[in-house]
């Protein structure tokens, strides 16, 4: 059955074809979600809410876009509504912390790597939740979700081309960010 379908019968009241939307874009909306609030149960939270007021406002749905789409639209207010009420407070998800497993051949070389790699990512992560909301924003759709520019433009309200232009200085401001650490490193300034 195809997707508009399913928006239909779920209007009409269908709580299976509802289901069937819930569980093709669950995956998706937790991973927004947690990609922005870092929690696992306060994203898990956030992605049923969303849904829950993607039920209420099914009935003023009328299909002038695709429904992932919509739904994403919901999705990024409310993540943001979460975030403005929660003052942008840091969590530590438990599931970040790794334990050491008594079984690898050398577990203090691998606790180090690990250990490099939680802190660059916690870097990465300080770095793009530093940037501007309109960019942050652009940048965790695109190239942390993997969102098409048009479904991006979609869900923003934004042309193709104010999409791409803010892609483009989201990344530039991030490079600029990261280069002090990526040459510290000896990296390059390449991303």
């Amino acid at each position: 059955m195809d997707e508009k379908e399913l928006v239909r019968l779920a209007q009409e009241g269908s709580d299976s074809a509802f289901e069937a939307l819930v569980t093709k874009y669950q995956p998706k909306v937790f991973s927004m979600a947690m990609s922005f609030i870092r929690n696992r149960e306060a994203a898990d939270d956030a992605a049923q809410d969303v849904f829950l007021k993607a039920y209420l406002a099914l009935p003023k749905f009328h299909l002038k876009s695709e429904f992932g789409t919509w739904l994403y639209r919901i999705a990024v207010n409310h993540i943001k509504d979460v975030l403005r009420k929660r003052g942008r407070a840091r969590e530590i998800p438990l599931d970040d912390v790794k334990e050491l497993s008594f079984a690898d051949e050398n577990p203090l070389e691998k606790a180090e790597t690990e250990k490099e790699e939680a802190v660059r990512r916690g870097l990465v992560h300080e770095s793009v939740a530093s940037l501007p909301e309109k960019y942050r924003i652009i940048l965790t759709l695109r190239d942390i979700q993997g969102m098409p520019y048009d479904d991006i433009a979609g869900v923003l309200h934004l042309s193709q081309g104010t999409v791409d232009s803010r892609l483009h200085r989201a990344r530039k401001m991030l490079r600029t960010k990261l280069a002090p650490y990526l040459s510290q490193e000896g990296g390059s300034d390449e991303m």
